[in-house]
């Protein structure tokens, strides 16, 4: 099963105020305007929000170490270049970012941000001030490609409760731990089959999907905005994407490393090859989880995560088992979100918080409290 991945980092001074420097960056390093560039063993691209950098792996694998290896070779490049000028850092959403002072990208594809923002209204949180960590998984078949969609989609709470890393909104704490899904879910909530509240209906057959699909376009060019109707468009936590050849899951925060991110897709990876886990398939089960771990992260399920994680121990490559013990530590302990709250909590301050993680990306080392 061959992986690739995506990874959104916010830009930053050094007091780690949002900087919207993404196409001076790339222009930098390119010399001209490009929203996306080979970047060593990266690629380095531009998102929504001129505030974030995406990286990108420039050759997608099966080898987990090898990945890691392109992504961190890619930062480490990028912190050569930048280091007194920006500091880039992770989380699924900047922790003290106001969309009405953070610019949209304004170069190539602006057609595409002026259809959406008519629609949704982008200038805000869930548009303008998410980080996402995508994990697009290969498929040979379409018989293995729907038997992979319907399993993934039933680990999606459990993905996001040990991935959720957004607990701080315009630098206050909310109580909740993803605060990235809680705006994201209802962002385009004038088509709501779009983002389909995070968790995809079963299918039994590529045409179902297609089906599905077809009717948001039928939604989108009734809107004047046919532009739209790309298979990106949709939203949900997992879509297919038919021109990769590939599954894209889209409800993970991304963490705090590039080596927590290869722990998630371990984690991923070893579940998906038992045939049968002890997790809910029926939607409105998975809709509710999932509103549970939005707000709670681990707390809650912790139980069923412990059992999940013997589950993956048993199925996992010597590759993986390198990487699990991060999650082991997310499920014990806490997902980045709940030990960042209990930090901020304690230290009643925001910027020591900020600057550890921030220095977990440069170091490639996972945060842990313990």
């Amino acid at each position: 099963m061959t992986i690739g991945t995506e990874h959104e980092f916010s830009i930053n001074d050094s007091r780690f105020s949002p900087l919207p420097v993404s196409d001076q960056i790339l222009k930098t390093i390119c010399g001209r305007n490009a929203s996306e560039i080979l970047f060593g063993e990266t690629k380095l691209g531009k998102e929504l929000q001129k505030t974030v950098l995406e990286l990108v792996p420039r050759t997608p694998t099966d080898d987990l170490a090898f990945l890691e290896r392109q992504l961190v070779h890619g930062l480490n490049k990028f912190n050569h270049i930048f280091h007194d000028r920006y500091t880039l850092l992770g989380l699924g959403m900047h922790p003290t970012a106001r969309p009405d002072s953070i610019p949209v990208w304004d170069h190539d594809e602006s057609e595409y941000y002026a259809a959406y923002d008519r629609l949704f209204d982008i200038r805000q949180h869930g548009w303008l001030n998410i980080q996402a960590l995508q994990v697009n998984l290969s498929y040979k078949n379409d018989r293995e490609l729907i038997s992979l969609y319907n399993r993934i989609r039933c680990l999606i709470p459990y993905l996001v409760a040990v991935t959720a890393s957004s607990p701080v909104v315009e630098g206050r704490l909310t109580g909740s731990c993803d605060n990235r899904l809680l705006y994201y879910r209802s962002n385009q909530k004038a088509i709501p089959l779009i983002c389909n509240e995070i968790i995809p209906y079963k299918i039994r057959s590529v045409a179902e999907y297609r089906t599905m699909q077809e009717e948001v376009y039928r939604n989108l060019r009734a809107r004047d905005a046919a532009i739209l109707c790309e298979e990106w468009v949709n939203s949900s936590g997992l879509i297919i994407r038919f021109s990769r050849r590939c599954l894209e899951i889209k409800a993970l925060d991304e963490q705090e490393s590039i080596r927590s991110d290869m722990a998630v897709v371990a984690f991923l990876r070893s579940l998906l090859r038992c045939r049968t886990l002890p997790v809910a398939t029926d939607r409105d089960d998975l809709l509710d989880l999932t509103g549970v771990v939005i707000r709670s992260g681990t707390a809650e399920i912790r139980p069923d995560l412990e059992r999940l994680y013997g589950y993956a121990l048993r199925h996992a490559t010597r590759d993986e088992l390198h990487y699990l013990p991060v999650i082991a530590d997310r499920i014990r302990n806490g997902s980045l979100a709940e030990q960042m709250a209990i930090r901020v909590r304690d230290d009643n301050e925001l910027f020591p918080v900020l600057h550890d993680l921030a220095g977990c990306l440069q170091t490639n080392q996972p945060y842990s409290r313990t």
